[in-house]
């Protein structure tokens, strides 16, 4: 039976209000979920939720107000235009478990009496609000996940328990913490450290929401290291009417669309798939092994809810392990019980979107080669699986591209995507460091020593960029003594420029073993100058063009190319070899 809730608090029920908040695919801008979030409880007299929720709290009632609370809110979900196809995210209070009229199964029948389905509601736990050993956050993650519910860990990654939590129960969905998304693009910690959070919960089955985005460059950065979905002010805000929530959002759509990220790869994507029939949740264990038994060939299988999102695998292997059993046939076809056997089969896999970047995929497979694939899906929806070997053949077909457009004798990127890296550039919402170096004296030292050290000498220098410079610089080779780096600018431009400083010294410094030791020890060769003259030539060194780019200035590649060109002329006669300059 429902508790039941006293007449002043039925009252201040009266006077709140729910806004909605959309929670958007990442890569097509269509709505998947609303969060429920409070409103009007100044007009209850509370200065804030947490008050009005404590003092709900202290009367022992707070089991009783959030059942009622929970109803309103459905109510009002289904006055969303389609809210049939979206979700509910549905704050609870962890406390709730500490009331004494705490029972199971009122949920599903509010649910019931609205004809809502179980998989349009998801419950949102805090990671704030861990109330110590009595009840913990294991506890009712795994309370709602044993009624079938989704659930949802809001502010991952500010609390303690997180990384323990997805060990110990998995959720369905985290949302991460808006202080890993403020200024993300500007932030390279905070790229590593969420990159590490989305690896890690996709390993695991769990969709990532990036929370909280307020800017294009938040929403393009995080859709680079593969949230799945997104909320935010740059979305829209909390809205009040029902009616204001749409199906997809033009804004968004725009920005993934005019953002030169947004490559298409689905078609790379969907050359591999497999469309492997998927079991649903609700299948009965004879309906499982009637399964195998007709795709014999089969030996994974995706798991489905009622509205076509993926749960997980399961492997033939497992289920064989109990039909060799004497009664394991038995075991598996008592389904008296009216609940299907079929949950405790079902193991997390990866999921990514079908419009995601070839890279993640490959990325996701490295960090777990023992994987037996990744499910694809698109808004959510399942569409396929990529086996093991699918994506091997992906990773082949990558490194065959890579290898066409790399440099032979460096192994760096050569022009064609140099030019593209460039054409994104012009394009990009952000500030980059482009930097253009040519070796100084080249021609000289190759006369002299031969074009087989001249070939030792640019591998040297190529190595010098792959050493000095992070990982998350774009490294390119021209041709011949022509080399080319970039990066987006987070700081001051003069940490650029240390960076710079850094590859020539590395090289100058380097460079001198590939001389004789009369040569080291006198400073320069003799030799002859592009007009047959004899004359003395120092030892190798290298000057740098460099340009910062500014989003909101009008430039091309043709004029790029010729900005550094000049500019290298400059460097030459520089002290420290540097011509650095900025588009306004």
């Amino acid at each position: 039976m429902s508790p039941i809730l006293p007449e002043i608090w039925e009252r201040v029920l009266e006077l709140l209000d729910i806004a909605f908040q959309p929670i958007l695919n990442i890569h097509t801008g269509k709505t998947y979920a609303v969060e429920a979030l409070l409103r009007n409880y100044e007009n209850a007299g509370f200065s804030s939720i947490f008050a009005l929720f404590d003092e709900v709290y202290e009367n022992n009632l707070l089991y009783a107000f959030d059942l009622a609370l929970r109803e309103k809110t459905l109510k009002k979900f289904t006055q969303i235009p389609e809210y049939e196809n979206i979700k509910l995210f549905y704050n609870l209070d962890n406390r709730l478990f500490l009331m004494p009229d705490f029972s199971s199964g009122n949920t599903k029948a509010i649910l019931k009496k609205l004809k809502i389905k179980k998989e349009n509601i998801c419950f949102e736990i805090s990671e704030r609000h861990e109330i110590g050993s009595t009840i913990n956050l294991e506890k009712i993650v795994t309370h709602y996940q044993d009624e079938n519910f989704c659930i949802a860990i809001d502010d991952f990654g500010i609390g303690y328990s997180g990384y323990k939590l997805l060990y110990d129960s998995t959720p369905d969905v985290i949302k991460v913490d808006r202080f890993f998304l403020q200024n993300i693009e500007k932030d390279a910690k905070k790229q590593l450290m969420l990159r590490s959070i989305v690896n890690l919960a996709i390993q695991l089955g769990i969709q990532v929401i990036a929370e909280g985005v307020e800017t294009k460059a938040e929403l393009l950065m995080s859709k680079d290291i593969g949230c799945h979905l997104v909320q935010g002010y740059l979305i829209q805000r909390p809205t009040q009417k029902s009616d204001e929530i749409l199906q997809e959002y033009s804004n968004v759509i725009e920005v993934l669309k005019s953002s030169k990220r947004n490559q298409n790869h689905a078609a790379k994507i969907e050359h591999q798939l497999e469309k492997i029939e998927p079991l649903h949740k609700s299948a009965t264990m004879k309906e499982v092994i009637r399964y195998f038994k007709e795709h014999k060939n089969i030996e994974v299988v995706p798991v489905l809810n009622s509205k076509d999102e993926p749960m997980g695998i399961l492997y033939e292997k497992d289920i064989k392990e109990y039909l060799y059993s004497p009664f394991g046939i038995s075991i598996l076809q008592n389904d008296t019980t009216g609940k299907s056997k079929l949950k405790n089969f079902i193991i997390e896999a990866p999921q990514i979107d079908v419009h995601s970047d070839i890279t993640r995929i490959i990325e996701l497979y490295a960090n777990n080669p023992q994987s037996a694939g990744i499910i694809v899906t698109s808004n959510s929806l399942y569409v396929g699986f990529l086996s093991a070997r699918a994506i091997i053949n992906i990773m082949n077909e990558e490194n065959l591209i890579v290898a066409r457009d790399q440099n032979p004798l460096t192994k760096l990127p050569g022009n064609r995507l140099i030019e593209n890296y460039l054409s994104d550039v012009s394009h990009a919402d952000e500030s980059y460091m482009l930097c253009y170096f040519d070796l100084d004296n080249f021609k000289a030292y190759n006369d002299i020593y031969g074009f087989r050290n001249g070939d030792r000498v640019i591998q040297l220098f190529a190595d010098t960029l792959r050493t000095t410079l992070p990982a998350v610089f774009f490294k390119a080779h021209i041709g011949g003594d022509d080399f080319f780096v970039a990066n987006k600018v987070h700081k001051e431009s003069g940490v650029c420029q240390e960076y710079i400083r850094d590859v020539i010294d590395a090289f100058c410094a380097n460079v001198r073993e590939f001389y004789s030791k009369e040569d080291q020890i006198r400073g320069h060769i003799i030799s002859k100058d592009r007009e047959n003259q004899t004359k003395e030539f120092p030892l190798l060194s290298v000057s740098a063009s460099i340009i910062i780019t500014n989003p909101q200035s009008f430039y091309n590649t043709n004029m790029l190319n010729e900005i550094l060109s000049i500019q290298k002329k400059v460097a030459k006669s520089e002290a420290q070899h540097i011509a650095m300059s900025s588009i306004i």
